[in-house]
């Protein structure tokens, strides 16, 4: 039987944690970053995690 190929790209972007949940790093944090504040700048530190739709979406191709 054939097998469904990884989407490449996805699988760069997302990582996939035990539960099963997607994350990702957040954009908008390496530089030109002296207009936002201090507040915008901490929370895309953090991982993000998507949304349960897409998750179920995305699940197949990486």
């Amino acid at each position: 039987m054939p097998k469904q190929k990884t989407h490449k790209a996805s699988s760069k972007v997302f990582k996939k944690k035990k539960n099963g949940t997607l994350t990702y790093k957040k954009s908008g944090g390496n530089h030109k970053t002296a207009k936002d504040s201090s507040k915008q700048i901490r929370q895309r530190r953090n991982k993000g995690t998507l949304a349960k739709g897409d998750t179920n979406r995305l699940k197949s191709v990486i």
